[in-house]
């Protein structure tokens, strides 16, 4: 199977639309893929061609201050940088489909999303307002956005970087976001988690605590946690083969 890569821009965001040659005027399943913290939307070709080859129309966006959008350092205000990528990635989820829903060439209701690491972060906000997204992947990210602030705050004191006291509230926003507070909204659709239990960056015990606190509830009933053991902050070739096949079986079938 040929797998078509096209470099694109939709309203100024850079993308790579990934699906197969002869599917790429077809209506398909849709999936949104965003990429890490500092990384780009090219290290995402691996899992995007995955993906692409069940069938699904895959678009890896640019993070603003990433690839193409990356205009110079970061803040050095540790995660001040961080979660205005966030943002602007869930601000402009919305502009995205509605390009591909306005030209038909999205199956109906075949929606999905998914990430790794600061992208897994953008898959469970965007579920907590975004109901028209029928399944997600969260790969080493966390669900819980606010106690990892807090994660920030409490590290950075140990290492004596300054943080403004006031930063909690600068992004006050995150609460709306945070999937942890309204696990309801997870709303049965099917969502897969994962997360290696020596990730170093953002800790397993987050998102096995929340997935803890869900399971057996009847939102959570399509939900699976997979448990990456001894996995660092690295999501492995056999891993996104589980995630293609996920969403082959939950989107594309």
């Amino acid at each position: 199977m040929k797998i078509s890569i096209r470099h694109r821009y939709i309203k100024k965001v850079p993308v790579l639309e990934v699906v197969a040659e002869e599917s790429k005027d077809q209506v398909l399943p849709l999936v949104i893929y965003y990429h890490g913290w500092q990384s780009a939307k090219e290290l995402s070709l691996t899992q995007a061609r995955k993906l692409a080859r069940k069938g699904i129309r895959v678009i890896l966006p640019d993070a603003m201050n990433h690839g193409e959008r990356k205009t110079g350092p970061i803040s050095p205000i540790p995660s001040v940088t961080f979660w205005a990528s966030i943002q602007y990635n869930i601000i402009e989820f919305a502009q995205l489909v509605r390009h591909f829903d306005k030209q038909g060439l999205i199956e109906s209701g075949k929606i999905g999303v998914g990430g790794v690491s600061m992208g897994g972060i953008t898959t469970c906000a965007l579920l907590t307002q975004h109901p028209e997204i029928k399944t997600a992947a969260c790969m080493m990210g966390t669900p819980k956005p606010l106690r990892y602030i807090e994660r920030v705050m409490e590290r950075s004191a140990e290492m004596d970087f300054f943080v403004p006291k006031d930063l909690p509230l600068l992004l006050s926003w995150v609460a709306n976001y945070d999937l942890s507070k309204v696990p309801e909204r997870l709303a049965q659709r099917p969502v897969l988690f994962w997360h290696g239990t020596e990730d170093p960056k953002i800790p397993y015990e987050d998102m096995a605590d929340f997935y803890q606190m869900i399971e057996g509830q009847p939102y959570a009933e399509n939900s699976q946690f997979i448990t990456g053991v001894g996995d660092g902050h690295l999501v492995k070739g056999e891993v996104m083969d589980v995630v293609a096949e996920f969403f082959e079986k939950e989107l594309a079938l």
